[in-house]
């Protein structure tokens, strides 16, 4: 038997990004991306479960905006490479990955809203390399939080938030919250 862990109460602290922070946020990422890889011709966007799979999208839009390119956007489903599996289900569900493109011939980046202590990181890339070897990764979040426990630094990232372990950040996408921005919550 499974005993539920209680949840804990969140208290708002502070809006860290409103909608318009955020859009500007992940059209500078394009630029960036654009920038590092010395154009768009190469690379493929991959988006973590969850929120990361919209950023992907929007990143994707922005490129394609300013470059004339439509890059290849897919997603990573980590669930089955997490190294706390056993802690979050016994039966993990998992929507598998969708890579629209043969790896090595693609710099893959990673897309994911809030990086904490890097292991959704590590998962998605041992679930890109199940796929295949891609010519390099490189990591865009959109919150950069801190607190890391592996070695793992992003290429891009739209803002960093200093916090202690007992807040949280929550991102808003409209595709899938209703409203767009974020939000820092201290753990009661």
């Amino acid at each position: 038997m499974v005993i539920p862990k209680e949840q804990p109460t969140m208290i708002l602290k502070a809006n860290v990004m409103n909608g318009a922070q955020l859009e500007r946020s992940l059209a500078r990422i394009a630029h960036e991306i654009i920038e590092k890889n010395n154009g768009a011709d190469q690379i493929c966007l991959l988006g973590i479960k969850r929120r990361g799979i919209p950023m992907a999208s929007i990143i994707h839009d922005n490129i394609l905006k300013f470059e004339g390119i439509d890059v290849p956007v897919g997603h990573v489903d980590i669930s089955l490479y997490r190294d706390d599996l056993s802690e979050i289900s016994e039966s993990p569900e998992t929507a598998g990955c969708s890579i629209p493109v043969k790896l090595s011939d693609y710099t893959v980046i990673l897309i994911d809203d809030v990086l904490f202590t890097g292991r959704t990181v590590r998962a998605a890339i041992e679930a890109v390399f199940s796929h295949g070897r891609p010519k390099a990764i490189q990591l865009a979040v959109l919150i950069d939080r801190g607190h890391r426990e592996l070695p793992i630094r992003p290429d891009y990232v739209g803002k960093n938030i200093p916090t202690s372990r007992n807040e949280l950040v929550a991102v808003k996408l409209e595709s899938v919250d209703g409203e767009t921005g974020a939000d820092l919550y201290e753990l009661d």
